[in-house]
């Protein structure tokens, strides 16, 4: 791997204590009445099985209005390596955890958890609409090693968007079936 790659990891790996807490809130929900009694339960885990969630930061100055409403994937690689939206459509990842890092530092300013399972069924139903172009914005990184396509959140299908947050926004509540 890369000095570069390590390097951005490492950066972003300091968001995963948060990114674990705001994952807690939405993947953890209070026991019924009848569990709480019978079977001595206040919190269940929503989960029938193990989940791959796939996370990315963006350093705050791409917290914009033209940037802040969009995520991306990297789609090609100059090494030849697999890349993340190679990975996505072969059906890896359940959800993807998408945020801005806070002006500040060391916070996340605001973050989108969204379903994979849609974005692959949208991303099929795009291309297939575009005559096998697939969908979002191709763009170069700026140290030439990559390539990511860019999507709108508002263009993604009902049920991408899981949960989203902002500074400014209290936690939002969550029902989800898994």
């Amino acid at each position: 791997m890369s000095t570069g790659w390590r390097s951005d990891k490492a950066w972003s790996d300091k968001f995963i204590p948060e990114i674990k807490r705001i994952l807690g809130e939405h993947l953890i929900a209070e026991a019924s009445e009848v569990e709480d009694q019978l079977h001595n339960t206040d919190l269940v885990v929503l989960k029938l099985r193990d989940f791959r969630i796939a996370c990315r930061v963006r350093r705050w100055n791409y917290n914009t209005p033209e940037y802040g409403g969009q995520f991306t994937i990297r789609s090609l690689r100059h090494s030849g390596r697999e890349t993340e939206m190679q990975k996505l459509l072969n059906g890896w990842g359940d959800y993807f955890f998408y945020g801005f890092e806070k002006e500040s530092c060391c916070r996340l300013a605001r973050w989108t958890l969204g379903d994979l399972s849609a974005f692959r069924l949208w991303h099929q139903e795009q291309t297939k609409l575009n005559w096998g172009n697939p969908p979002g914005i191709e763009k170069k990184n700026r140290d030439g090693s990559s390539d990511f396509r860019a999507f709108k959140i508002a263009d993604m299908p009902p049920g991408f968007v899981v949960a989203s947050g902002d500074e400014c926004e209290a936690v939002p509540q969550l029902d989800l079936m898994l």
